[in-house]
């Protein structure tokens, strides 16, 4: 039995790789980002906002878009919607009786989803900076003005900010995004990130193709899409928004494992891209390839072999899934001490399993509605 233990080693280490080299590169490299340039650079900016049922908080929704601190003649919001209640005339209604800010509004005939939306949306957008946001979110009021300041610099196709506001108060997603973001500010100091955020990127509208209507992940789409036309994406931790989060194992499966899909395919899609493209493809996508498709295999094949190493001991190797279990009860209700800050790993990991099992069947690109994101924001 002990080549179950032997099994069990060499797969923990193979998961391990892509998170020791990180966390190498995290000690030697100083990773404070620099403040966008100062620019008079004042480009018009399309809002570009897809919505399905959200009745429910749109109009709060369209108040911080209002409020955000950049010149209201040269923003426009570009609503693209496929509701069955309301929400278009929530939004008509919105706009009645604002003076200072201009409404496109698409109504879809069906629900065709994200990518297609995002596609309908920009082909109707005016401006020269697509700012890309969803519903279920919300922005910091300089979130603009400092994008387009990183936009100044005609090397940079794209930016993207941080969540800085967790609603509903999830420990678990805090430790997720605050892993995200160390891995961000590496990726942005090495050549450009990978992940971006749908609340809150934003890029040139020339310089966007539109979207296969299967694309699962629309946002890191076009910053990969960017980059191969030889633009970088910018991170940028200042651009702060808000979205809701929850710690709960099941109750965070709809919106992780979904998110785990687009990722999956995203790499597959563009896995010509690797050895590519500078350092972008040389070490960000080999990274996150790693990170997503390799290591959560081997940390499956890890746990599976260690659990029947120990029941090779009898009934005493009971003890081992049992901790394992304990160990999630814990991770999820946020008591595991010290070692909390690995329960979003394991998290993603098997958001990452799960995703890769689903990717076997074929995707429309909808997505199923996320109700505790919507009722954080009611």
């Amino acid at each position: 039995m002990l080549v179950f233990a032997l099994i069990a080693v060499m797969a923990f280490v193979v998961a391990a790789v892509p998170y020791g080299i990180c966390l190498l590169c995290l000690s030697v490299l100083r990773l404070d980002p620099t403040d966008p340039p100062e620019s008079s650079f004042e480009p018009t900016v399309s809002v570009v906002l897809p919505t399905h049922n959200e009745a429910s908080i749109v109009r709060t929704r369209l108040r911080n878009i209002r409020d955000l601190d950049y010149p209201p003649e040269k923003l426009e919001v570009v609503v693209v919607d496929s509701s069955t209640d309301e929400t278009a005339n929530l939004v008509r209604s919105f706009f009645e009786g604002t003076d200072d800010l201009s409404l496109v509004l698409v109504q879809e005939s069906s629900r065709r989803g994200v990518a297609a939306a995002v596609n309908e949306a920009i082909s109707a957008a005016s401006g020269e900076v697509i700012l890309r946001t969803d519903c279920d979110s919300r922005l910091a009021p300089d979130v603009v003005r400092r994008g387009v300041r990183h936009l100044s610099n005609p090397n940079v196709g794209g930016v993207t900010g941080r969540q800085a506001e967790f609603l509903a108060e999830s420990g678990v997603e805090r430790d997720y995004r605050g892993l995200l973001t160390e891995l961000q500010l590496l990726e942005n100091r090495v050549d450009s990130v990978f992940i971006v955020h749908g609340p809150c990127f934003m890029f040139r509208r020339e310089e966007f193709e539109p979207l296969p209507h299967d694309t699962l992940a629309d946002d890191t789409e076009i910053a990969v899409r960017l980059r191969r036309s030889g633009k970088r994406v910018a991170f940028d931790p200042e651009m702060k928004f808000a979205e809701a989060g929850t710690s709960g194992f099941f109750s965070r499966r709809n919106r992780k494992d979904r998110r785990a899909m687009g990722l999956l395919d995203l790499l597959a899609r563009h896995r010509d891209a690797i050895g590519r493209y500078g350092l972008y493809g040389r070490i960000v996508l080999p990274l996150n390839a790693w990170m997503m498709w390799v290591a959560p295999w081997m940390m499956a094949l890890g746990t599976v072999s260690t659990v029947l190493f120990a029941l090779s001991f009898g009934p005493i190797g009971l003890s081992v899934p049992a901790l394992i279990a304990v160990g999630f009860i814990l991770g999820q209700s946020e008591r595991l001490g010290p070692l909390q800050p690995l329960y979003p790993v394991v998290d993603s990991m098997v958001s990452l399993l799960v995703a890769s099992y689903k990717l076997r069947r074929e995707q429309d690109g909808v997505w199923d509605i996320d109700r505790s994101s919507r009722e954080a924001f009611e």
